[in-house]
């Protein structure tokens, strides 16, 4: 997996909104979850309205890449949820959002995933990790 391209200058903290922002600016993503894109925050199952995105940083960052005793890269683990009461929205927004993370911020997708659905309230859950690396300053 290559680096993305693209340079960490405000800390960690700062790619989840590069993520939540290369969502909102993605016109599949914006029309299906109109703005409903969390950190952290889960919704509680019986409250999805609509479909949700949920950004979930599950590691802090690692240093990675090294060269003449230095660190180049920072490296990121992310699990991306998104949560809806359509089957096929759940599986088409998940999809896009793959795309994004690779072509937009060079993010692959890892692991297995959970791919679940509640029948209590209805809703079909989608989550995936994806793993990237940022160039530090």
């Amino acid at each position: 997996m290559s680096p993305s391209n693209q340079t960490d200058t405000e800390g960690g903290n700062a790619l989840i909104y590069k993520i939540h922002d290369a969502f909102l600016a993605d016109s599949f993503i914006q029309s299906k979850v109109n703005g409903r894109i969390k950190f952290y925050e889960y919704p509680a199952a019986g409250d999805v309205s609509g479909p949700c995105i949920v950004i979930d940083p599950i590691a802090s960052p690692v240093p990675g890449d090294y060269a003449d005793n230095q660190w180049l890269t920072d490296d990121y683990l992310f699990q991306i949820e998104v949560w809806s009461k359509s089957l096929e929205d759940t599986g088409s927004i998940a999809k896009q959002i793959r795309s994004v993370m690779w072509k937009v911020l060079g993010f692959s997708q890892t692991g297995t995933g959970v791919d679940e659905w509640d029948p209590d309230t209805g809703v079909y859950r989608d989550a995936r990790r994806y793993r990237g690396k940022i160039y530090i300053d």
